[in-house]
């Protein structure tokens, strides 16, 4: 199992995306526990070193470790990307705890046009079309991708911070 632990390294080295599972086990001709079994043991080895193995998803990355960051960009030069703005941070909240959701639900919980964010989110791949609303328009529905889960550090949706949701504020007659 040891050579079957290191060709799964390299195969994750050179991925550039999380490989599923299901890859990893027709690659390997294992089963899934075995799989499974091998990619924890492997996340477990690495948890302290500077290339760490990540679960995204369905699938597995080995991503360098957030806290050797400062190294890393000293070699890479400045970020080409820009950050967020809080606006875009505000819709992929939205987004991601909502999920379904179009963009006409999105602007009414901003109070705020958001087409241009949406777009934004779009072009850098955090979100995607799911579908389409079966109502009046069929508006697009949105959801979150594998990247926003990359982005972000997440394993799965469920990893997403819980929020405390307040009730509405009562509406009074004048």
């Amino acid at each position: 199992m040891c050579e079957i632990k290191n060709a799964i390294e390299a195969v994750l080295f050179v991925a550039a995306e999380p490989v599923p599972i299901d890859a990893i086990k027709e690659i390997f001709s294992i089963s899934e526990t075995d799989a499974v079994s091998l990619l924890e043991q492997m996340k477990e080895e690495r948890e302290n070193s500077g290339i760490i193995l990540r679960k995204i998803d369905d699938g597995y990355q080995l991503c360098t470790n957030p806290k050797y960051s400062d190294y890393v960009s000293r070699l890479a030069g400045p970020q080409r990307q820009q950050p967020l703005s809080q606006a875009a941070l505000e819709t992929l909240s939205i987004i991601a705890y909502k999920q379904p959701v179009t963009r006409g639900d999105i602007e009414n919980i901003r109070g705020i046009k958001s087409s241009s964010i949406v777009l934004t989110l779009l072009e850098k791949g955090l979100i995607k079309k799911v579908g389409i609303k079966d109502t009046l328009g069929h508006p697009a529905l949105f959801g979150t991708t594998k990247e926003f889960l990359m982005h972000f550090g997440l394993e799965t949706l469920d990893d997403l911070p819980s929020i405390e949701v307040l009730p509405a504020p009562v509406e009074h007659e004048i």
